[in-house]
């Protein structure tokens, strides 16, 4: 069976070699084998499958705890299935709410660049509209915030 070294790991996971050591001593892996002679951490292949999981559940913003608790209800299998898919939708929701904030944000610096641009060409119709537009999303930007 092949194994693999932390940083053949590392390249294949995107994850840094401190990250994996991390995830080993808080439990969401292994333990990880170790060469005999050496003392090395030699990972897998199932290894690799549960850290190419985490490293989606991290770059989908799912913190330690999360992970912990999917990786638990995955060894449970159906039993949890219900759990793990409302504890996915409840990251879903939160990444819906940032994605809200970062469309305010966007929509806000648009239309103030908008309203420079009319009070650039000395455009005062252009300029009103857009400033009427600038408070508009100024106001959802503080309700995004």
């Amino acid at each position: 069976m092949a194994t693999f070294t932390i940083r053949d790991v590392s390249r294949r996971s995107g994850l840094s070699e401190p990250t994996l050591r991390y995830y080993e001593d808080v439990g969401l892996i292994g333990p990880v084998d170790r060469d005999g002679t050496s003392g090395h951490r030699r990972y897998r292949q199932d290894d690799l499958d549960q850290l190419d999981m985490l490293a989606c559940l991290r770059a989908a913003g799912v913190g330690i705890g999360d992970m912990r608790t999917y990786m638990a209800n995955r060894a449970r299998g159906r039993a949890a299935a219900a759990e793990q898919r409302d504890l996915l939708l409840r990251h879903a929701r939160r990444a819906e709410e940032e994605l809200a904030a970062q469309r305010a944000r966007l929509d806000y610096l648009r239309e103030k660049a908008a309203m420079w641009d009319a009070r650039d060409r000395g455009d005062a119709v252009a300029e009103a509209e857009a400033t009427r537009r600038v408070m508009t999303a100024a106001g959802r930007l503080e309700g995004a915030a």
